[in-house]
Order: structure tokens, then C-alpha cells, then sequence
């Protein structure tokens, strides 16, 4: 998968569809520590905030925040599968993820290195 080629992604149901360009490709894989990231088990790859096109679904994408209300995070009504999230350590880009991207497996991506959201800067 490579940085400027758009890449077709889809939760689990078919409901949501996103056309995305990644920003670095898969090289910005990485999984996060903070309360609700650890939660979700995801891997989160970069996309710029104009990367991502909602092609199908945009009444199915529900939106989750917490906390400083800063992130928000997309995810299906009816599957319930988390789509992509405007970051709280960079809201001028989405994570998005990984697992969800046409034709990629993240067990591809291991080792994956982890980014410290129990101790976000913005916390300081």
C-alpha cells in the first residue's frame, strides 16, 4: 500500500465505505495505551483530514468523545466497527484503521510500536 494511492475501506457490515490516502503509507502504524485505544485493540494508520471520502454511509457513521472532547471517533451504527478517528495528538490528521483497509491483514503490519495516550501531552 503505498502514500498516494487511494485505498478503499469498509466496516465490517458494508454499511460505511471511505475512499483514503494515506499519509505515510503503513510505515504510521501504531497502536495507543490510552483508556479507550486499549480498548479497542485497533491499529491506526495516518491520513491528512482531506485523505478521507465518504462514499457510502455517511448517515450510518456514528461519532464517540470522551474526556477533553477532542478526538472524535467514527465508527457503524450496525456493525459497531471503528472506522477512523480525528486525532487528539494531531487534529489535523485521522487515524484510521488499519484492519478495515481493503485487502490488509495486521498481523502484516507486526511489530507495531505504541504511542503513550495514558500520558497525552495535552494532559500536562
Amino acid at each position: 500500500m503505498t502514500k498516494s494511492a487511494t485505498h478503499k475501506l469498509t466496516c465490517h457490515c458494508g454499511a460505511v465505505e471511505l475512499r483514503v490516502r494515506l499519509s505515510d503509507g503503513l510505515s504510521s502504524a501504531r497502536r495507543c495505551d490510552c483508556s479507550f485505544c486499549r480498548r479497542r485493540g485497533a491499529i491506526a494508520v495516518s491520513a491528512p483530514l482531506d485523505g478521507i471520502d465518504v462514499i457510502k454511509g455517511q448517515d450510518d457513521l456514528r461519532l464517540y468523545q470522551f474526556g477533553t472532547q477532542t478526538a472524535k471517533h467514527y465508527f457503524c451504527a450496525h456493525c459497531g466497527i471503528y472506522t477512523h478517528h480525528q486525532r487528539r495528538s494531531n487534529p489535523n490528521e485521522y487515524g484510521v484503521n488499519a484492519g478495515c483497509l481493503e485487502g490488509m491483514n495486521p498481523r502484516n503490519l507486526d511489530p507495531v510500536p505504541w504511542v503513550d495516550g495514558v500520558h497525552h501531552p495535552s494532559d500536562r
